[in-house]
């Protein structure tokens, strides 16, 4: 997607907010998807949302730019702090710097989407949310691409894989700064975030296509990006020749 020139980007303390990231609903899709005639009431809610949303709605990203400074067998250090994963480990083999990052619909879609308690209009409203954080996702993917001129990238995140757990969100945000105060993410006790259309990871320069989903052996995935690949662990990461070394020494 074109990189919009009113786009505001604002830095404090090495983290990148960007905070006027566009998003459209497209309701006729959505509206045919869903099966609901275009001479309904229902159909014209549909529209009504749609325009509510785009009005109301402020999807947001943060990133920041780290360095790898040390890596085990089964860990990496990224700038002061240790992540255990050694996927993450491999797949950082040849990269010298990340760009952490955490994305969302934003607080006021989510404010908004509590309008809505019928169960068809409640899931359209889920539906608008999930929209305005994919377009925030691609929108920070190639700003980022473009900005610091990354040919090819993968990212990972934390619990997307057994081999980095979900708990590691908690060294990850604090590693990430003021989240709550810039794009207003919290990261709850059990490790998830609120609003609930909200992610985080890190995008990494990458000569190799990798998407967690080809170490992932889950059926019936509706989020899933690439087929399951049964022999990608043993033939890249158990077998793997990756230099490990440690900047601390």
């Amino acid at each position: 997607m074109p990189i919009s020139h009113n786009i505001n980007v604002i830095c404090n303390g090495g983290l990148f907010f960007l905070n006027n990231i566009p998003f459209k609903v497209d309701a006729v899709k959505a509206a045919e998807k869903l099966k609901i005639p275009q001479d309904s009431e229902e159909y014209d809610l549909i529209l009504k949302m749609a325009a509510e949303a785009e009005l109301k709605g402020a999807p947001k990203a943060v990133y920041r730019i780290e360095y790898i400074n040390g890596r085990t067998e089964d860990s990496v250090v990224i700038g002061e702090t240790t992540f255990k994963s050694r996927v993450l480990t491999v797949n950082l083999e040849k990269a010298h710097r990340v760009f952490l990052y955490v994305i969302t619909c934003g607080a006021e879609l989510e404010e908004w989407s509590k309008n809505y308690t019928d169960p068809f209009f409640s899931y359209f409203a889920d539906h608008i949310k999930q929209s305005a954080l994919e377009s925030a996702v691609t929108f920070l993917y190639d700003y980022i691409k473009e900005t610091y001129g990354l040919k090819k990238s993968a990212r990972m995140a934390p619990g997307s894989l057994k081999d980095w757990p979900i708990e590691e969100q908690k060294p990850f945000f604090k590693m990430m700064g003021n989240v709550k105060e810039t794009a207003g993410v919290v990261l709850t006790e059990s490790f998830l975030m609120l609003p609930s259309k909200s992610v985080s990871g890190l995008l990494f320069p990458t000569g190799t296509a990798f998407e967690s989903c080809m170490l992932c052996p889950r059926e019936k995935c509706t989020g899933r990006r690439a087929p399951y690949n049964a022999k990608l662990y043993g033939k890249r990461y158990q077998n793997s020749t990756a230099v490990f070394f440690d900047r601390t020494v």
